[in-house]
């Protein structure tokens, strides 16, 4: 069942792992396209996974010496960008969401990551024209109303002009800062200034989020 999934010398236990969680996961008419492994260098004992459907993004951690499995997980419609970079040693691929978060993995076989990014514009473009499409026909809907709302009012005697009044002020509320965005942006500044490495920015992330 899993043997698909191994094409790209994916660690064969950790795929098994992740294909045994990710079945209780999936929603209706959701399947797995891809699952990325991790390869740390020397101790690779517990490595991230990724996994693409064709509904969503999951980036999962071991946790509790891995007696259990941490993930978060992002919508296609959510994602703003996707994003691979190879380094001397793997690759890291990462995501982008429309709120600002962003959420990634490191010392990933460079093939596992290609392939990622490759499923995942295919995906994106995939969103991108079923909200193109959505958009259009609400845009048809809506010239449709406002043609019968027309010629309901060609039928409408003219109401009575009323003295002119002072027109009500609107109050708009404050607009709230989103604390999350703000803690993920700091966090990202920690990394970026070489403050903290790339597998705790990952996991404060992850903690970060999983409190959504």
């Amino acid at each position: 069942m899993i043997d698909k999934f191994l094409r790209d010398e994916q660690d064969p236990k950790a795929v098994e792992k992740i294909h045994n969680r990710l079945v209780d996961l999936l929603t209706s008419g959701e399947e797995i396209i891809y699952i990325a492994v991790q390869k740390k260098p020397l101790v690779n004992i517990l490595p991230d996974c990724i996994a693409i459907t064709n509904k969503r993004v999951l980036f999962f951690t071991p946790a509790n010496l891995g007696l259990s499995i941490k993930f978060v997980d992002f919508v296609w419609k959510d994602i703003v960008d996707v994003y691979t970079k190879e380094e001397i040693i793997g690759a890291i691929f990462s995501v982008k969401t429309t709120n600002g978060a962003e959420m990634g993995v490191d010392y990933l076989p460079k093939i596992q990551a290609r392939k990622l990014y490759q499923y995942a514009q295919e995906r994106k473009e995939a969103e991108r024209e079923a909200r193109r499409l959505r958009d259009l026909e609400e845009k048809r809907a809506e010239s449709g109303a406002v043609q019968f709302e027309h010629q309901a009012q060609a039928f409408q005697p003219t109401p009575p002009v009323s003295p002119s009044q002072p027109a009500p002020v609107v109050q708009q509320d404050e607009v709230k800062p989103d604390v999350l965005t703000e803690k993920l942006k700091k966090l990202k500044t920690l990394f970026d200034n070489g403050l903290i490495s790339q597998e705790e920015y990952n996991q404060k992330k992850l903690d970060l989020l999983s409190d959504l």
